[in-house]
């Protein structure tokens, strides 16, 4: 059986953790071949908020593809994908993807996956929102994306950041049908409130 191939872009919004987190969920599954593409403003927060080398990154990805390599596979709807996680998504990336503006590997990944109609997951990091990252918002979900920025999760009580990362980036990769194990409202047994 072939393996499902699973596009990861890391753009330059705080949060570089999520895309590694995501790779590192999936590098534990068997049947998953992740393909990687890493923006310039990601490489830099990357070195401004983690102790990640590139190189500890690029050993959990299965291909790594460079930012402004255009005519890599992932640029093309031929490449069958299971579709894409940009995990953080920066307001730029955002932007470019809901005008249609593939100017990089990243973006053009995205306007790929939207064209041919598969999966487009888009971990938005910014706070406030300004009306612009709104209607941005609302085009590419209008296009077929889903937003789905990493609101933390308290029902599952967790004890450390790393916890909330992990519960995070799992409710995203359950939207490409990719099971990761963590806790779920309704599944912890019966709560206080039911008594």
């Amino acid at each position: 059986m072939s393996k499902r191939r699973i596009v990861i872009g890391i753009s330059g919004a705080s949060g570089f953790q999520y895309g590694y987190c995501a790779l590192q969920m999936l590098q534990k599954i068997e049947d998953i071949e992740t393909h990687l593409v890493i923006s310039k403003g990601a490489e830099m927060t990357r070195q401004l908020e983690t102790d990640y080398s590139a190189q500890q990154i690029s050993a959990l990805a299965d291909v790594v593809h460079p930012i402004q390599n255009l005519g890599a596979s992932i640029s093309s709807g031929s490449f069958k994908t299971i579709g894409m996680l940009v995990a953080p998504c920066s307001m730029r990336s955002l932007a470019a993807i809901a005008h249609g503006m593939s100017d990089n590997l990243l973006t053009r990944a995205a306007d790929v996956t939207l064209k041919d109609r598969r999966r487009l997951v888009l971990m938005a990091r910014e706070t406030p929102l300004n009306l612009a990252h709104i209607d941005n918002m609302r085009k590419v979900t209008e296009m077929g994306a889903i937003v789905f920025p990493p609101v933390p999760a308290f029902y599952n009580k967790p004890q450390s950041v790393d916890d909330i990362l992990k519960h995070s980036v799992a409710r995203a990769l359950d939207l490409f049908d990719i099971h990761i194990s963590m806790p779920r409202w309704g599944e912890q047994g019966k709560s206080e409130m039911d008594e």
